[in-house]
């Protein structure tokens, strides 16, 4: 079987190149997750020159999200902590880790690049946690995006399910192309601020940067997903959510 994420390494070693690569969506179903925390666990204990890893969508997009499939009841509660290990093995990744962002970089999609060291997307670039408009929420993004972007344009994005442009997320995307430039510039950033350095320094350079993001995942992120698992998943409106949005049609809320 084709694995949903392919890998290549550059630069004599030195940068591993990890691309989604199940387009259009390349949805992060458990067969992705699993692949992707199976690449960064191997490559956290490689020795050697490598000293960063790259993630990014085949084709035009990011990743459209999650599984929603895999959200229903009876799926997510072994699909929501096996996608929990990937960011935490995200998290705990002892090197740079960059998500190079092209058209839509979505839910768990989104969840997958704020875990990363540095984003970067091309003009264009849409990012959004759209979870609240099938009735549920995102429980990585609800730790992840107040200690990237702010407390308050991160519950705005988690409690509207809007989208914005990358260009708009300062504070979490770091760097913003010319549509058709983001390889040239990420070429460029690792020529300059990588490759020269020694992989010994950044592994422990990012252990330290990482010391407070760390402690807030391992900290609160079990709590979230016991509040979506225990608690929001046995509302009505969770699985009504789920289940119009699979159906094609209009949410019934009864705001229990």
């Amino acid at each position: 079987m084709t694995s949903p994420v392919t890998i290549r390494s550059e630069h004599d070693g030195a940068v591993l190149r990890v691309v989604l690569d199940q387009p259009k969506g390349n949805v992060l179903d458990t067969a992705m997750c699993e692949a992707l925390t199976a690449v960064l666990l191997d490559a956290a204990c490689r020795p050697g020159p490598l000293r960063c890893v790259s993630i990014e969508g085949a084709g035009k997009h990011f990743s459209f999200g999650a599984s929603v499939e895999e959200h229903a009841p009876g799926e997510v509660d072994a699909m929501l902590p096996r996608f929990h290990r990937l960011i935490r093995a995200l998290i705990a990744f002892p090197l740079p880790t960059v998500a190079l962002l092209r058209g839509q970089c979505l839910g768990g999609g989104l969840e997958v690049a704020a875990a990363c060291s540095v984003l970067m997307a091309e003009e264009g670039a849409m990012i959004g946690q759209p979870e609240i408009q099938l009735g549920v929420f995102a429980p990585a993004a609800s730790v992840l995006l107040p200690a990237r972007l702010g407390q308050a344009r991160a519950e705005e994005l988690l409690l509207t399910g809007r989208s914005i442009a990358a260009s708009e997320a300062t504070g979490l995307v770091t760097t913003v192309t010319p549509k058709g430039d983001l390889e040239a510039v990420f070429q460029d950033w690792l020529s300059r601020y990588v490759l020269p350095r020694s992989s010994a320094a950044l592994r422990y350079a990012t252990q330290a940067a990482r010391t407070g993001l760390r402690a807030a995942v391992y900290g609160q992120l079990q709590e979230v997903e016991d509040l979506y698992l225990q608690g929001l998943m046995q509302t009505h409106d969770a699985a009504e959510g789920i289940a119009s949005f699979l159906e094609r049609r209009e949410p019934e809320w009864a705001h229990r």
